[in-house]
């Protein structure tokens, strides 16, 4: 199996999340990192070179368009993993080089930017997918693949809620100091781009329904005051589908309460990060039945040799899951390599654009406190 040249754009050693998609992306041994511009700070791009790719064959830029000018002949894919709102000119350069492009969610900030990487990516014929690292976890593509077996009937309505702390809970006593731009909010709101876009995605990804209209409150109730810190929707999807999502980073004793809930005319299942490896599934007949990767599996997704790196009971977690991802993406991108189809489990520009018509909606909807239809654009375009 081809292993894929990988460089990062952003992901130092001082970032969120750059450490987790360095390992995720080598677990499976489908991408090996061979060049990178970590930060713009010299002293840190060092640093993270020199822990993460001490190796002869790795190159190290101080500015990424000097990377993407000399390793085009050496680099099969770009990561670019730099803050939300330097996505859109990253991404687009690094398409207009011919390179496959790996971007952290979320692609960009608003539609207008994801409709302008649209049509670069159109004309370079070009390779985009984007990381929800989520629908990565086994117990959750099992769930998914119960839906589309028809298991459930038909799916009336999905909870889905992702509270978090890490605006209004106090450090050492002292108000958390998070990235600053995380403290702008723009047409649509941070936590919306940060959080919203996951459950919106999990939610399409489990149903493959689209939202046809929505209705939101929004609130801001941890430290700063001038951004919104959560979120409640109601929504209602293609097939008579009602979906209720929360989200927020201001809701105390929550580090990360990503709860899913499905309801069908057969069955019905919850799903908790805080315990990944258990679905628990509600039958008519009463019964409560708890699966996991050793049971005995109606879809047979989560017991694949993929998902059981080491046997069930020793369970497997967050980044497992990205690893899978990272998986997935490596068969699109070998797939795109050979003109078929994208892996099920990659998401791309299409994703994007629907996350971000969903959520310039739910800002429509709270701030004029009112029910909106949601407009979707020409298919073409997407």
């Amino acid at each position: 199996m081809k292993v894929f040249n990988l460089a990062f754009i952003g992901g130092a050693v001082d970032s969120a999340i750059g450490y987790t998609h360095f390992i995720a992306s080598q677990m499976d041994h489908r991408f090996s990192l061979k060049a990178a511009c970590f930060s713009r700070n010299k002293e840190i791009n060092r640093q993270s070179a020199s822990l993460w790719c001490n190796y002869d064959d790795f190159n190290l830029y101080d500015n990424y368009l000097d990377l993407l000018e000399n390793e085009r002949e050496n680099i099969d894919a770009i990561c670019v993993l730099t803050p939300t709102p330097t996505h859109k000119n990253i991404v687009c350069d690094a398409l207009k080089y011919g390179y496959a492009v790996i971007c952290e969610k979320t692609l960009c900030m608003s539609l207008k930017e994801a409709l302008e990487i649209k049509d670069i990516l159109d004309s370079k014929n070009g390779f985009l997918a984007i990381t929800y690292n989520y629908t990565g976890y086994p117990m959750l593509r099992e769930l998914r693949e119960m839906i589309i077996n028809g298991d459930f009937g038909r799916v009336h309505n999905i909870q889905i809620e992702m509270p978090q702390e890490g605006f209004i809970r106090n450090i050492n006593g002292m108000p958390p100091k998070p990235q600053e731009w995380r403290l702008s909010d723009v047409e649509i709101p941070i936590i919306s781009l940060d959080l919203g876009v996951h459950t919106q995605n999990i939610i399409s990804f489990l149903s493959g329904k689209k939202p046809e209209n929505v209705l939101a409150l929004a609130n801001s109730a941890g430290h700063f005051k001038h951004i919104i810190d959560d979120v409640s929707i109601l929504a209602s999807f293609s097939d008579d589908l009602i979906v209720n999502m929360w989200y927020s980073k201001s809701a105390l004793g929550f580090r990360n309460g990503l709860k899913v809930r499905v309801f069908g005319e057969n069955l019905s299942s919850e799903w908790i990060q805080n315990n990944p490896e258990e679905l628990l599934i509600n039958t008519k007949e009463g019964e409560r039945i708890i699966k996991d990767r050793a049971s005995p599996l109606r879809a047979n997704i989560a017991n694949l040799a993929r998902y059981n790196r080491f046997k069930a009971g020793h369970p497997a977690g967050f980044i497992e899951a990205f690893g899978n991802y990272y998986n997935d993406i490596a068969t699109s991108l070998n797939n795109f390599k050979n003109n078929k189809p994208f892996s099920p489990y990659t998401f791309g520009i299409k994703s994007a654009i629907q996350e971000l018509i969903f959520f310039e909606a739910v800002s429509k909807s709270y701030k004029n406190k009112s029910q909106i239809i949601i407009k979707d654009i020409n298919e073409s375009r997407i």
